[in-house]
């Protein structure tokens, strides 16, 4: 899941100093970089924002929006050395510390990621996208913690039970991969030009179209139709906690994730799904691919909530077999 920060209250002070020192044109330069940035076009945006560096070396604006640029490109260590150098020059903003923990927790340094992210909390405690990342770090933590559990005792039940729900959230087996906090945030166009760059966008950037497969093109698309009418009559089932008509959907000879025996993976499947008042469970950007053989493999980003955990998005992968007339589920994991 892809998360971005609401705007900080950043110190009135640090706010009117920046206010006096900003230029109009460096501000200029820096949204016309921030504008790059979102198109796509790093190495322009990185030549706008080192042309404002080059007048102001200590610009904070700037020198966040080179690390979220270094971030994108990749580049972490640049990333890395750019937000520790801000959390010393401007210690109150909380943009910094959790931009370090997005990028330590794509590295699988979660203990690290957690002391980062309380530092931003401690910062800013009404920041509420590093509340919802420290959330995800501790799920990654505890699915560690039960996946340890049963190297040691593998008939605990419980912790089978527990890994299976928190992979189900924040997804990712083995090795570890990065989970929803690993999203490096982008900025927005402020107000005013010379308001900090931490304050980032609320909302999601849109997606590209996903691209197109064999099973797209013509005399395919029918089959490709019929194979997401199906996921998403999967999910419906879910989400309105049918059980029953949710499991309807698992081919006979499903090959259950954990290599448990169906009837037990049944069974989990019952209590988790029963569990929660409500569930909504959404399918976007579905890509399937029809193989000779009659199967299909579908790849889609899984949204999920209840009434009990927040939400969460994993990309999760299907396939299905076209069985007496219907498409059933052989295979599910989480990840391409």
């Amino acid at each position: 899941m892809i998360t971005y920060p609401a705007p900080p209250h950043a110190p009135a002070a640090l706010l009117v100093a920046l206010l006096l020192a900003a230029a109009p044109a460096l501000a200029d330069e820096v949204q016309d970089a921030s504008k790059l940035l979102k198109s796509g076009q790093h190495q322009q945006a990185l030549e706008r924002v080192n042309k404002v560096l080059a007048a102001k070396p200590k610009d904070a604006q700037a020198r966040f929006l080179k690390g979220l640029i270094f971030a994108e490109q990749g580049n972490t260590k640049e990333a890395t050395e750019i937000f520790l150098g801000l959390t010393k020059d401007y210690p109150d903003l909380p943009e910094p510390y959790n931009n370090l923990a997005v990028i330590y927790a794509s590295q699988g340094q979660y203990d690290k990621a957690r002391g980062a992210l309380e530092q931003s909390i401690r910062t800013h405690p009404s920041y509420a996208t590093a509340y919802e990342n420290l959330g995800d770090v501790y799920a990654k933590l505890a699915s560690q913690a039960y996946d340890k559990a049963l190297q040691i005792d593998s008939a605990n039940p419980g912790a089978k039970n527990k890994l299976a729900l928190v992979r189900e959230l924040v997804g990712g087996t083995s090795p570890v991969k990065p989970v929803a906090v690993a999203a490096v945030t982008t900025p927005k166009e402020p107000a005013k030009p010379t308001v900090l760059a931490a304050a980032v966008p609320s909302a999601e950037p849109a997606r590209p179209a996903p691209e197109k497969t064999a099973a797209d093109k013509p005399g395919a698309k029918s089959g490709s139709a019929d194979v997401i009418e199906t996921v998403n009559a999967w999910a419906k089932a879910w989400s309105s906690k049918n059980v029953e008509g949710y499991l309807a959907f698992y081919a006979k000879d499903f090959k259950t994730p954990g290599g448990e025996a169906r009837a037990d993976w049944e069974k989990a499947r019952r209590q988790r799904i029963s569990a929660p008042k409500s569930i909504v469970v959404t399918v976007e950007g579905p890509k399937v691919s029809l193989a000779a053989d009659g199967q299909a493999r579908v790849t889609f980003r899984q949204g999920y909530r209840s009434d009990v955990l927040k939400s969460s998005t994993t990309t999760k992968t299907l396939v299905l077999a076209k069985l007496d007339g219907r498409w059933l589920i052989q295979q599910e994991r989480v990840g391409n």
